[in-house]
């Protein structure tokens, strides 16, 4: 099965997007940006403030809560010479949360800039907190796959590693914006119902949503439901191979509430960005582990890039949530937490999710094929139709809801 969709090629995947029609800054609000709608046959052009009435009340709306940390830190030795430390995910401790929460020392699986500068030694930087300076202090430790993980202490036990952050840390905007960031990136590039601490890149499909349009949503009686995956700088990676079976897909940690778990059950969703996608497609490859007894007995539970293609489906959706509600229950737990690798190619076969919201992504981009698996060759009217009416693109750009049952549901 790997080697039948592993054999789609890139190159059948991208588009010219000039330069221009990258959004570089957000709108001033954010529900004035554009929305496409496609109902499985027709396009239609919108604004998000109608969001709340185009979306299908008999579906669940499920969220991405991470919040983007300030995860880029930059040191200057010396000499002058600039290193730049990008924190990607915890090491020591390996818990989000502990690691954020430590007053440390603490360690990061880290990408480094301008490496050969930075051979070996300790890296400094000092900071200030509420009026008093502090030193931030960076150390090489070893490697992690093409990563290093690199050890942080600072000379005051009562500030944790995310108020560190905050202090000295850079937003991570995406490197396709070609610019710095920005003091007022650190609010629009973050989610309005951001509360979990843990992205290096934000789930941009929720960066449309205000508390005034979340509000209205709850006034027309649309279920609301949340996740975490934090989201890693491997989306946006490039795919620098032909052939997608010669991609290395990303790893992304996410958690899901037994709350969730039993608001998914039975029910259509529809999923706001891919990060959802990618989680609550995985808690049917993991509800499926369980029927087959292939649940981990140490670790957490882990889905794997090819397994849904390796694999037979054969359960129910419904019977893979109820399977990891069980096992929530046998292990006292309130949270089910895991790890995906999962690539969603054209081909794939959604079990949980109905509707998607999303962004318009880069071309030859993993989450462009997402985007064709949900749609098929329509992807490409999509894109069209889009670049030909003036819409904005890429994480601060202008959205589209897909919604191919609306035509089968007699809806206009």
């Amino acid at each position: 099965m790997k080697k039948i969709f592993g054999n789609i090629r890139i190159a059948d995947y991208t588009y010219d997007l000039p330069p221009e029609r990258i959004a570089k800054y957000p709108l001033p609000e954010r529900d004035r940006s554009k929305l496409l709608l496609w109902d499985g046959h027709n396009i239609s052009d919108h604004i998000f403030s109608e969001f709340p009435a185009l979306a299908d009340r008999n579906n669940l709306l499920v969220f991405n809560n991470t919040r983007v940390i300030r995860a880029r830190l930059i040191f200057r030795k010396e000499s002058g010479a600039t290193i730049e430390i990008f924190c990607l995910e915890p090491h020591s401790p390996a818990d989000f949360s502990m690691n954020l929460a430590s007053g440390g020392p603490v360690e990061w699986k880290c990408l480094v800039g301008n490496l050969k500068r930075w051979k070996s030694g300790i890296l400094e930087s000092r900071f200030i907190h509420e009026g008093r300076e502090y030193i931030l202090s960076a150390e090489r430790t070893g490697t992690a796959g093409d990563a290093f993980t690199v050890r942080f202490w600072w000379n005051e036990s009562t500030l944790t590693f995310a108020e560190v952050l905050e202090c000295l840390g850079h937003m991570p905007i995406p490197p396709y914006l070609n610019r710095d960031d920005e003091e007022s990136d650190a609010s629009t590039y973050q989610t309005t119902y951001a509360r979990i601490n843990g992205s290096v890149a934000a789930p941009t499909a929720g960066l449309h949503f205000t508390p005034a349009l979340l509000g209205a949503l709850d006034e027309a009686g649309i279920e609301r439901a949340e996740v975490t995956l934090h989201v890693s700088a491997g989306t946006f990676r490039p795919v620098k191979s032909e052939l997608i079976s010669d991609h290395l897909m990303h790893s992304e940690h996410f958690f899901v509430s037994k709350q969730t778990l039993l608001r998914l059950r039975g029910r259509l969703t529809t999923a706001v960005g891919t990060t959802t996608v990618r989680t609550l497609e995985s808690l049917y490859w993991l509800g499926l582990s369980l029927s087959e007894g292939r649940w981990p007995e140490q670790g957490i539970p882990y889905v794997s890039q090819w397994e849904p293609y390796e694999r037979e489906g054969v359960i129910e959706p419904e019977v893979a949530i109820d399977n990891l509600l069980a096992a929530l229950e046998k292990s006292g737990r309130d949270t089910l937490e895991a790890r995906t690798d999962i690539i969603i190619v054209p081909g794939y076969r959604f079990r949980i999710v109905d509707r998607l919201l999303t962004n318009f992504h880069q071309p030859r981009s993993t989450l462009l094929l997402l985007v064709a698996a949900f749609t098929g060759e329509s992807w490409r009217d999509l894109y069209n139709h889009a670049l030909a009416s003036g819409y904005r693109f890429l994480s601060y750009g202008d959205s589209m809801l897909l919604s191919p049952g609306m035509w089968l549901d007699g809806k206009q």
